[in-house]
């Protein structure tokens, strides 16, 4: 039988997307939340984050090369309310992107759900530029947990499972990866048949 034990000291963690621009000491980067939430709870052996507030360029690359040196096994993520994984937003999202880190413009739909998740007041505090995994880098992770709560998400819950494999919703790619794992609840999943 396989250990029910995590060694969570064997583990490095990267994640996955990250606002430009914003004050290191701001709660609302990705970085704080998941220091938050998890990587003050958990002592990984190492854990890697984006620097939205270095040269993107130059971060992109140095991301890019841990990346390389150590690739992903797992990956949990969501889905956005436009169907985005990380920030790969519609329609920009590149099913076959080179890259493995870029600089990305958020799309406003992208942008607003922050604001109507609290984590924002209002849209014009959004950042619009991130740094982000690709959308390849993603695909390529051995196994994949996607994890969607929420009634806002439905409709992008449905185009991912549902709708044809396309950049109009680029979770929907997911659809072709071997070992991807969807958790939603009963307000994200809702109704399938009848949407």
């Amino acid at each position: 039988a396989a250990s029910q034990v995590i060694e969570w000291d064997r583990i490095t963690a990267f994640h996955m997307d990250e606002y430009i621009g914003l004050n290191g000491a701001s709660e609302q980067l990705f970085s704080k939340y998941l220091e938050r939430r998890l990587f003050s709870r958990v002592r990984f052996r190492n854990v890697h984050l984006i620097d939205g507030n270095a040269n993107p360029r130059i971060e992109a690359e140095r991301y890019a090369a841990l990346i390389t040196e150590a690739p992903l096994d797992i990956i949990c993520l969501g889905i956005g309310e436009n169907g985005h994984i990380a920030f790969n937003d519609p329609p920009v999202a590149d099913f076959n992107d080179p890259r493995i880190v870029k600089k990305v413009t958020l799309d406003r739909s992208c942008r607003m759900q922050q604001v109507n998740e609290g984590c924002f007041t209002t849209l014009g505090e959004v950042p619009e530029k991130a740094l982000t995994l690709t959308i390849p880098v993603i695909f390529g992770a051995s196994h994949l947990y996607c994890v969607v709560p929420g009634l806002s998400k439905r409709e992008a819950v449905h185009n991912t499972i549902n709708g044809p494999v396309t950049t109009a919703c680029p979770a929907s790619v997911l659809q072709n990866h071997t070992d991807c794992s969807f958790y939603f609840d009963s307000d994200s999943f809702g109704d399938q048949e009848n949407m």
